[in-house]
């Protein structure tokens, strides 16, 4: 089995907190990201696939397929936006990268031709990241 990387770059804004909290519970939760005027993000994307060669082309998927899929599925949808307002998908729910990531995984699965997913990771800071295996 063989494992192919391709890494993105998006911004976007949030702001994490529960409509059904205080506005002290969510400061006391989520801290500086409870701002109300939102907050940014300089975020990387690792998208991880996994497969055999096909031995026409010696690729587990052609890199310009990967790269293209990602900016239409992700990029689009998520470079320069604000999350809690411009992403139809998280309307309602908490835009954390644990739920950010779990979506991507949704985006991108139906467009893989020969060969899975293995993992979606996104950093958010250098110091916090998270790494989804569709699990």
């Amino acid at each position: 089995m063989l494992y192919l990387t391709r890494r993105e770059h998006f911004n976007g804004a949030h702001r994490l907190f529960n409509p059904n909290w205080t506005d002290e519970q969510n400061d006391a939760t989520f801290g500086k990201c409870a701002n109300k005027n939102w907050h940014g993000h300089n975020f990387d994307l690792y998208v991880t696939v996994k497969g055999l060669p096909n031995p026409d082309t010696g690729f587990v998927i052609n890199a310009h397929d990967l790269s293209s899929i990602l900016k239409k599925e992700v990029l689009d949808k998520l470079d320069h936006k604000n999350f809690n307002v411009d992403v139809h998908e998280l309307k309602g729910v908490l835009p954390s990268i644990e739920n950010i990531v779990q979506l991507i995984w949704k985006w991108i699965v139906p467009h893989l031709k020969g060969c899975q997913l293995h993992c979606v990771k996104i950093i958010e800071t250098e110091n916090i990241y998270v790494e989804y295996y569709g699990e």
